[in-house]
């Protein structure tokens, strides 16, 4: 009885070591990934922080005026004037009075007990 314990108890040790083992390298190489990934985004930060650095210098009005003044004959560039983009009068006047009587309806059948929004949303889910 005592030889079958033990033997048994040898056994389930041996397992979990083994079991302890795997574990170890398993975690062994999800940290060297982690370390991978984590290296893969300081590089494409860099490389951000560059592609930034060269937008805000290529983007800069002294960079591409001689670029435009060296093409003004191909591109066809005219001086936009104020006239282009309309003016004040242009834009409607808020109304004196708000229309509010489909609010006031929905308010109303709403303390009556009767949700209009609901009854409709249950419409489209029979359909």
């Amino acid at each position: 009885m005592i030889r079958t314990l033990n033997f048994i108890l040898f056994l389930t040790s041996v397992l979990a070591l083994a079991g302890v083992y795997v574990l170890k390298y398993q975690t062994e190489t999800i940290a060297d990934e982690k370390a991978a990934i984590a290296r893969d985004i300081a590089q494409q930060n860099t490389n951000l922080s560059v592609l930034q650095a060269d937008w805000a210098f290529l983007s800069q009005p002294s960079h591409i005026e001689p670029i435009i003044t060296r093409h003004l004959d191909s591109l066809e560039l005219k001086v936009i004037s104020a006239k282009q983009y309309g003016s004040v009068s242009d834009i409607p006047m808020r109304p004196q009075r708000v229309n509010d009587e489909a609010l006031t309806r929905l308010l109303e059948s709403l303390d009556a007990g009767i949700d209009p929004i609901g009854d409709k949303l249950n419409e489209l889910v029979v359909q």
